[in-house]
């Protein structure tokens, strides 16, 4: 789901795939009218991850950018708004947490196919493991102390202040959410049943539990969305706000925990790692550091929010299937991901079973 280093270089770029070219002709000359201090030419490559909004950088003699757009073809409703990611990379400019700089944003599917936007490429690194093996030893628990202070200040914004007051629903988030993630894997009969996501359909919404908050949450907060200063564990930008809205903060958290229970052949996560061999602070030391964060005693409900993000992450799979099979998917690894479905689904109904 990230964009690659310098929002580029760790996993690559291809030229434009098969399905996801557009007139470069029509890009570079919206650029040059939209754009500021945009000078052609213009080369347009394609990013190997991003595979549920196709990503391009595009490279001009003294600057780099990158484009983000809604792919072609059929698309649930409400799915892949990326005029809407821009809105929340510009709202948050200017605050304490690091975004790139959105530089143009085009609604009309006339110019190259579909709605876009361009923002500033920004260098750094790109941890597609979560036990960030690259970094040493001593030096991890910082890597994940930035993890764990970004998100914190991410929670602790005020959404109206920042101009988000109406970027979702106040309330019953996990209704809602429970709600939408039932009607997309329900509605996508290309994609089929699972009897483990059928369970979970009937068992998490009687078990909400009780007291709501609201906050900007991300929904997709892991390591490789993330771009790090080239040296130094700090973070310089947090990527692909495609899943971001008004929403409870402690599941935006706990799905970022996840990566302590999560195999890292589905995505990244340190499921069977050696956490104190790999010098990480455990799951129990990563909840508390957020809680202090946050001015919170503990997070009694955890077991529920992991639940429940279990069960998020195998609809999104179960999303990703569905466009494999329509012909829509965006990735490369797209089909990994399709095939990985029913394994997370077992394990969403794993920890489902675990709160009771």
């Amino acid at each position: 789901m990230a964009t690659p280093l310098d929002q580029a270089s760790n996993a690559g770029t291809t030229p434009v795939r098969e399905g996801h070219r557009f007139d470069e002709a029509a890009l570079a000359r919206w650029m040059a009218a939209e754009v500021e201090g945009f000078a052609g030419p213009l080369v347009v490559e394609q990013f190997k991850g991003g595979q549920s909004n196709p990503t391009y950088r595009l490279s001009t003699p003294k600057r780099r950018y990158v484009l983000r757009r809604k792919p072609p073809g059929p698309l649930l409703k409400g799915a892949h708004d990326v005029l809407r990611e821009a809105r929340v990379l510009r709202a948050l400019a200017g605050s304490n947490v690091p975004v790139a700089a959105v530089v143009g944003i085009c609604a009309d599917e006339a110019v190259i196919g579909s709605p876009f936007y361009v923002m500033d490429l920004v260098e750094g690194r790109i941890f597609w493991d979560a036990t960030f093996s690259d970094v040493p030893v001593m030096e991890r628990s910082a890597y994940f102390d930035a993890m764990n202070a970004t998100i914190a200040t991410l929670h602790q914004l005020d959404p109206a202040v920042i101009g988000l007051a109406d970027y979702g629903k106040p309330g019953n988030y996990f209704a809602r959410q429970i709600g939408r993630w039932t009607r997309q894997y329900l509605e996508d009969i290309d994609a089929g049943r699972d009897a483990d996501m059928d369970a979970l359909v009937a068992w998490l919404p009687a078990h909400i539990p009780e007291g709501d908050e609201t906050r900007l949450v991300h929904g997709d907060f892991r390591c490789d969305n993330l771009i790090f200063h080239p040296s130094e564990p700090r973070i310089v930008a947090v990527l692909d706000w495609e899943l971001s809205t008004l929403g409870h903060p402690l599941a935006d958290f706990a799905y970022h925990a996840l990566m302590y229970r999560m195999p890292p052949d589905i995505v990244a996560g340190l499921g069977g790692a050696d956490i104190a061999g790999l010098g990480i602070p455990d799951e129990q030391a990563y909840v508390a550091a957020y809680c202090a964060r946050t001015g919170r005693a503990g997070l009694p409900d955890y077991d529920f929010y992991v639940a429940f993000n279990f069960f998020r992450l195998a609809a999104i799979f179960h999303g990703i299937k569905g466009r494999v099979i329509r012909g829509t998917a965006a990735s490369a690894h797209a089909r990994e991901r399709a095939a990985s479905f029913p394994r997370l689904a077992r394990l969403a109904r794993a920890a489902m079973e675990a709160c009771q």
